[in-house]
């Protein structure tokens, strides 16, 4: 008994046991307390009753002698003590005059159950009561049978009553035992599932069982899907990396060969295989510096500042860095922030994210277009947009834009300058970790809508 299934169902059973033993205690009782000859005797005494008040027109006004002779009459033909009793308990009249008389302490108007009573020499008798019309009361009586052991085991209910018994914990073992393994063996499945999860493709547990069960087998499979996921993520994470690395480290090996061997003669072709190491390392450090603060994001243990922070001037730094670079392009690049409460938050942060979202946009707007920044409370969030007028994202790339490495510049008609793809990811970590979120609108020849929500400050 040391499976969940087998202590369910032991436990069912002996809740079973108990409730039937209870029941059987409780009918006991009933039937030392009633036997079958308590009942014969009330059945008769109430019939009787029955009879003789339809007829107590014929007797029940007659005077005491004549009654007392009425009484007798009927007590020869129903084997039944009749006495008449006033309002007072006052004999009227007596069935059977010479035997001891009964010490009745209680007249009901219509009693069905027999009462016991006791006469003057102590023995004790059943009687039922009934009002006549004239206002006495019709008293029948037998003497108490006497009961024994065996009278109860042949009542005749008791066989019936041990049958049902039977019969209903069987049914109810059955039952238990279905609903141990209704309970139980979901959970089996849940903990062979789990001991033999190796993160590999492994198989959602079908839903069965109570409805507890059943959550907890959706957040296992939940759980899975999660682990898997993030499996596949730290994969191609891999990958990524490894191919953001590779390319850079050829270039810096091939061109210090070349510096090496000679193969660069003049002193511009040294000139720009030493550039190309110095960018190419250059790109390498960017890359080692948003992995670590991706990571130290992802681990809760980025340094970040909870100061009041003034929005409108974060925005108005980002925009004037940019100033110049627009220009340069042939860009328009515009603010439109209202004076705003403050926010609670890391400054500095804040300015990365938005430096990331303006230079995309200014990154992939054509010579002619626009890139308007915008700010405006929402009831107790803020809401900043970068908007730009370049080409838009395809709805195929739109769904992984803030994954790590991604590169939509298939979509963005991306130039020259080439990221390692992950500026949106961190900008999106940095966003999550004020409690905010970081949206996406765009259709492609239109033009994207980066949209970034902030809590305000709980003092304001």
């Amino acid at each position: 008994m040391t499976s969940l299934r087998s202590r369910l169902w032991l436990t069912y059973a002996l809740l079973v046991l108990t409730a039937l033993s209870v029941v059987a205690a409780i009918f006991v009782v009933y039937l030392v307390r009633n036997p079958l000859a308590f009942r014969q005797a009330a059945v008769k005494m109430n019939t009787a009753q029955k009879l003789l008040v339809a007829r107590q027109g014929e007797w029940a006004d007659l005077p005491p002698e004549k009654l007392q002779t009425a009484l007798q009459r009927f007590d020869s033909e129903l084997d039944l003590r009749l006495l008449v009793l006033t309002a007072k308990r006052e004999p009227v009249a007596d069935s059977r005059p010479n035997s001891p008389t009964l010490e009745i302490r209680r007249l009901a108007r219509l009693a069905l159950t027999p009462q016991t009573a006791k006469d003057a020499v102590g023995n004790t008798w059943l009687f039922a009561t009934r009002r006549l019309d004239n206002g006495n009361f019709l008293v029948t009586a037998v003497p108490r049978p006497a009961v024994s052991a065996l009278n109860i085991l042949t009542d005749e209910l008791l066989p019936p009553l041990l049958w049902g018994g039977a019969l209903a914990l069987a049914l109810a073992l059955f039952l238990a035992y279905a609903v141990a393994r209704w309970v139980a063996d979901p959970l089996q499945r849940l903990v062979n599932a789990a001991g033999e999860f190796s993160g590999g493709q492994a198989q959602p547990l079908a839903l069965s069982g109570p409805q507890e069960v059943r959550d907890l087998l959706g957040a296992f499979n939940a759980m899975t899907r999660r682990v898997q996921t993030a499996q596949e993520s730290q994969k191609a994470f891999v990958a990524n990396v490894s191919h953001e690395l590779k390319t850079p480290l050829t270039s810096i090996q091939g061109f210090a060969q070349a510096l090496l061997d000679g193969t660069a003669e003049t002193p511009a072709e040294r000139q720009q295989a030493a550039q190309i190491i110095y960018d190419e390392a250059a790109r390498l450090h960017r890359l080692a510096l948003g992995l670590l603060d991706l990571a130290r994001l992802d681990a809760g243990t980025a340094n970040l500042r909870r100061e009041r922070v003034d929005l409108r001037s974060v925005l108005i730094a980002v925009t004037e860095k940019f100033s110049p670079l627009a220009r340069a392009a042939g860009l328009t690049l515009t603010l439109d922030a209202p004076a705003l409460p403050a926010l609670m938050g890391d400054g500095d942060r804040l300015v990365q994210v938005f430096t990331n979202l303006v230079e995309n946009a200014l990154k992939f707007t054509p010579s002619g277009g626009q890139v308007k920044i915008s700010a405006r409370g929402l009831k107790n969030d803020f809401l900043v947009e970068v908007a730009d007028t370049g080409p838009g994202i395809a709805p195929a790339a739109q769904a992984h834009i803030f994954e790590r490495f991604y590169q939509a510049d298939a979509s963005r008609q991306a130039g020259k300058q080439h990221g390692a793809g992950l500026g949106l990811a961190i900008a999106q970590e940095i966003v999550r970790v004020h409690g905010g979120k970081i949206n996406l609108r765009s259709t492609p020849g239109q033009g994207s809508v980066f949209s970034v929500f902030l809590p305000g400050s709980s003092d304001q």
